[in-house]
């Protein structure tokens, strides 16, 4: 079930209407992993904000940590995007007020949780290293 917090602003995020393509690019292994995003298949939904960046990672199985189970709770989730940015929702206030408090914030930060992008372009999405929880249960 995506991830919803209800005390915070929620974002003006335009659903896409077209297929478009999201490359993660994961810094610890140097990983490239393209992930075609067909809105009218793709089973949004799952976590975070519906049609964010963390629900496109989780489904397509790129490991984006997020401890507050992707309600815009935490920063765990911050990424960079390095390409698309223009198509994504605009930041609220409280991602901003959560942002401050990730590690190595840049112009092209977002929490992935609340990142949705329109559609309208490819993007490419840079995973830091120190986003990846090497502790994981049941692997």
């Amino acid at each position: 079930m995506a991830g919803v917090n209800p005390y915070i602003e929620k974002p003006l995020a335009t659903r896409a209407e077209k297929p478009f393509k999201v490359t993660f690019e994961v810094e610890e292994t140097g990983e490239r992993i393209e992930v075609p995003v067909d809105p009218a298949t793709f089973p949004f939904g799952h976590i975070g904000l519906e049609g964010s960046l963390l629900d496109i990672a989780e489904e397509a199985g790129v490991h984006i940590n997020h401890s507050c189970g992707g309600v815009c709770a935490c920063s765990t989730c911050h990424v960079y995007v390095a390409k698309g940015l223009e198509s994504c929702a605009k930041a609220t206030d409280d991602e901003e007020d959560m942002l401050d408090e990730a590690p190595a914030v840049t112009p092209d930060s977002r929490l992935s949780c609340q990142c949705v992008p329109n559609g309208r372009t490819d993007l490419v999405v840079i995973v830091p290293k120190w986003n990846r929880n090497l502790v994981q249960e049941g692997h």
